[in-house]
């Protein structure tokens, strides 16, 4: 009787045993399904600098850094896929850039989901104001320095000087038009009305693209944009921005449009840099210091690019 006995009080303690770790399987699937089901709460508003010239690569050839459409592309994506972010502010301080750098940033802007606040601080000018024209508000701080909507396409001319210093430099080409704005001869008026042209063209595309993400007409934007540089609080009366404020009114009315309601995280988001790409930018800074005088790093290229 008493084997048996014992054979009872074993079986039954496995039998407990196994009782009590199903009942604690059961409460870790409940608790983690509780987890999945439950809503995430909402409480950041995401910060995205652009800082500085808007263009692609990493650097200008001064050496200053630029902000690359591509990297500010993919912050707001991962600003936008995640579920604790409610709105994102654009912390704009930038002279402008390359008309397609540019744009990419507006285009991504337009498209987010999320609500997006732009808001200038010291300059939001030319391409980096068209950057932030489709935000859902654009505050800026009232002695911010806004607008200079138009396009420049800039040329030097030194064949007179090379005359006077007795350098002869020319070119060997195969195109009628392949040196046009070379700095060692003189444009001709042809040349001239085909730059303009194309010019015009952009500068007609720059206002009809602010004139859409502000809900303007095109014709009152090209009043106000033959390349005037504005304050904050005359960009305001100009309907080129929705407020003038500080960053941090921007943030809460950011906030206050995601729908966070009480306190919340402030998060700024900058791109990872690794140990490659700073060896990579150091090295190629040297690369350039030892290769290129600064002369012919400006002389490069013959026409400079057109900026916004």
């Amino acid at each position: 009787m008493s084997i048996k006995s014992d054979k009872m009080d074993k079986n039954t303690k496995i039998l407990l045993g196994l009782g009590i770790s199903g009942i604690f399987l059961l409460f870790i699937l409940l608790i983690g399904a509780i987890i999945l089901i439950a809503p995430t709460i909402v409480d950041k508003v995401a910060v995205i600098p652009i800082q500085g010239e808007i263009a692609y690569g990493s650097s200008n050839i001064f050496g200053g850094n630029v902000a690359n459409p591509e990297v500010i592309k993919d912050l707001i994506k991962q600003a936008e896929e995640d579920d604790s972010v409610g709105a994102i502010l654009l912390d704009i301080n930038s002279p402008g850039g390359t008309p397609v750098a540019s744009e990419e940033i507006m285009d991504a802007v337009k498209n987010c989901k999320k609500p997006v606040v732009a808001w200038i601080s010291d300059t939001g000018a030319s391409g980096a104001y068209l950057a932030a024209s489709p935000a859902d508000k654009i505050i800026a701080g009232p002695s911010s320095l806004v607008g200079s909507i138009g396009v420049i396409l800039d040329i030097t001319d030194l064949s007179e000087l090379y005359q006077k210093i007795g350098v002869d430099k020319y070119a060997i080409k195969g195109g009628e038009y392949k040196d046009i704005g070379a700095d060692y001869r003189k444009m001709t008026a042809e040349e001239k009305k085909m730059l303009q042209n194309m010019v015009n063209e952009n500068y007609d595309h720059f206002i009809a693209l602010v004139a859409e993400n502000r809900h303007l007409d095109k014709k009152y934007v090209k009043g106000i944009a033959e390349g005037q540089i504005y304050t904050g609080n005359q960009a305001k009366n100009l309907k080129l921005i929705d407020g003038v404020g500080s960053k941090e009114q921007a943030i809460d009315t950011a906030a206050k449009m995601g729908g966070i309601e009480g306190e919340y995280e402030i998060i700024t988001m900058t791109p990872p840099e690794s140990l490659e790409d700073i060896l990579s930018n150091f090295s190629s800074k040297i690369g350039y210091s030892i290769g290129k005088g600064i002369g012919s790093l400006l002389e490069e290229d013959t026409i400079k690019n057109i900026l916004y």
